[in-house]
């Protein structure tokens, strides 16, 4: 389906293309460089074309930039990211712990005279770049839009993706687009907005009901859409993506070539809304001062999923459910010593991929052992891959891509026989899991109002994790979907249909990681006996059914509520998933959910 391209610099290539980057610097008049991981849609994924970051670095994970500038080369990364960095850039790249360090103070720092640093415009959103310059005021340091300069010393750059799109059938759907287009225009009408335009891939996706396949792993494709006020959409997309397509898209569609989007936005009329968090600055520059901040239309809409997305999200994790307890089953009867963490992510695919509506897996299988498991978002490679040995914990982190769902699942597992510090830890982590999916909270509440409810049992031990407690989901679409999350950065009040996860864990450089997720629909709250009746709450239904390993878990530590929770939960992972299950994976099952 895809054609890859291995884009990422290997150690000894990092020098002389920072050495070429720098020449182009010096031959524009510019005293750094911004390559972001981002491209113009504001993805979390990218496809081969736009990896620049990974080309010039070797950093592969999800979130970053580097600054590049005459002496410094800064690569700033989050606290997922500061294991992984270490192991994969050139020490001539400084990692930079962010954002706990804003680019602008460092480069106020490595710039003290003041210097021109050039971005591309495609690659970094209006808002981004508004902050930045306005914390640079006072310094003498600017900001210049500039063509982008990896670009020109990329000489083996791949092309553009142009895989074909597809229509998402009604049934998965659950609502037509002419339907998503009158409704989402009418909410334009009422902010007196004229039009808004659309950068996200998953957005415009969801909007016009088709899936694509420019990105892997994920079921979109690149493009650029406008939705006026009225209903109508101008689709900015190559128009062989399209040729397999048919005429499904609906008469209020216009499809345009992609070089059309800037004189199209020159001659809207205002105001237009555009989303400053998602928008790339050349946009915004486009549009003047015909541009509005809103958010993105097809955001919460797309996040509020209806009966038929629920509905497939339920079946699916029923059926994915059973290929990890398949291959929880297989890894168990493995001899510790006897298998590596390629052959347990070759197992679990291919167990996936038995399954006729998979599409892809949502994200490359995270399949971790021993120290690798303290790396967050750790991809094995064969240079990398390790057996699995006594002792060791395996942190394995996987989901699929199916025509009625997005699944995402992790599970840690251990192999032969855990450590005491390994099951306390896990046990923390577990009651962290519990407590969130045991919550009750008021209507209106964000994640960010809620998130710590996750973390109190690592915090009252003096631990903590890295990384959000959870993230949004899409139905067949981003395994990473916005704005909704489980974090202590997030506004958005949580409502019913939104699908998040729920994955604390617990990291220990150069030893283990931990790590427990379920996927869960949040639902209104039902009634309870002396409960305030005129005071709305929500609660959240699990999707995900798969057992929690046994050995890991030290019975003493959980109270009685949450032993009564996991011992509920592993029954109905038994009742669901067993008749999906052939004889030895259910023999293993049974065992695997017996009452703690």
């Amino acid at each position: 389906m895809f054609q890859t391209f291995d884009v990422t610099a290997r150690p000894e290539q990092g020098p002389p293309r920072l050495r070429a980057l720098r020449l182009e610097m010096a031959a524009k008049g510019l005293d750094g460089f911004l390559v972001p991981r981002a491209d113009a849609h504001q993805g979390e994924y990218v496809a081969s074309r736009d990896a620049r970051l990974a080309w010039l670095t070797g950093f592969t994970g999800s979130a970053g930039f580097c600054a590049v500038l005459a002496e410094h080369a800064g690569i700033f990364v989050d606290g997922r990211y500061r294991t992984q960095v270490k192991a994969q850039v050139a020490d001539i790249f400084t990692p930079v712990p962010w954002p706990d360090v804003r680019l602008a103070d460092w480069l106020r720092e490595k710039l003290p005279l003041g210097g021109k640093v050039g971005f591309d415009p495609w690659l970094h959103t209006r808002g981004e770049i508004a902050q930045a310059r306005k914390a640079l005021e006072g310094s003498g340091i600017t900001l210049a839009a500039s063509e982008n300069l990896v670009d020109r010393i990329w000489t083996d750059q791949p092309p553009p993706p142009m895989h074909p799109v597809r229509p998402h059938p009604i049934e998965y759907a659950g609502e037509t687009a002419d339907s998503k287009r009158a409704r989402l225009a009418e909410t334009l009408r009422d902010s007196g907005h004229r039009a808004a335009v659309l950068t996200l891939p998953d957005s415009i996706m969801w909007l016009l009901n088709i899936r694509g396949s420019d990105i892997p792993r994920n079921p979109v494709a690149h493009g650029f859409a406008i939705l006026h006020d009225d209903g109508q959409v101008d689709l900015f997309m190559a128009s062989q993506k399209l040729s397999d397509l048919g005429s499904p898209l609906g008469d209020g569609v216009t499809v345009h070539a992609p070089d059309a989007l800037l004189p199209v936005l020159g001659q809207l009329p205002k105001p237009v809304r555009i989303d400053n968090t998602t928008v790339p600055e050349r946009i915004a520059q486009a549009l003047g001062d015909r541009a509005v901040q809103g958010d993105d239309p097809c955001a919460l809409p797309k996040a509020r999923k209806n009966p038929a997305e629920i509905a497939g999200s339920v079946a699916v994790h029923l059926r994915d459910g059973a290929a990890v307890v398949e291959t929880l089953a297989w890894l168990d009867a493995q001899p510790p010593g006897s298998v590596t963490e390629i052959d347990v992510v070759c197992a679990l695919e291919e167990r996936r991929r038995a399954d006729p509506a998979l599409r892809d897996i949502s994200f490359e299988t995270i399949a971790g052992t021993g120290a690798n498991g303290a790396i967050m978002h750790y991809r094995v490679t064969t240079d990398t891959d390790t057996l699995l040995r006594d002792g060791d914990l395996l942190v394995l982190d996987s989901g699929g891509q199916y025509l009625d769902g997005t699944t995402d699942i992790t599970r840690t597992i251990a192999i032969g026989t855990p450590g005491a510090e390994e099951r306390t830890a896990f046990t923390r982590v577990l009651q962290g899991m519990i407590a969130m999916s045991r919550l009750r909270w008021p209507k209106g509440l964000a994640g960010r109002d809620i998130e710590a409810v996750g973390r109190m049992p690592l915090w009252l031990a003096g631990q903590d994790f890295n990384h959000g407690l959870g993230h949004g989901v899409g139905a067949y679409l981003s395994v990473h979907e916005g704005p909704q999350r489980l974090s202590r950065t997030s506004h958005v009040p949580l409502e019913p249909g939104m699908i998040l996860s729920n994955e604390p864990g617990y990291y220990r450089e150069g030893a283990f990681g931990i790590r427990i997720e379920n996927l869960l629909v949040v639902e209104p709250a039902p009634d309870l006996p002396g409960g305030d009746p005129e005071r709305a709450m929500l609660a959240w239904r699990t999707l995900t059914f798969a057992p929690i390993d046994r050995r890991l878990i030290r019975g003493e530590m959980l109270t009685e509520p949450e032993r009564d929770w996991l011992n509920a939960y592993h029954r109905t992972v038994a009742e669901q998933i067993a008749p999906r299950l052939g004889d030895n994976a259910r023999n293993w099952l049974t065992a695997a959910t017996a009452p703690i």
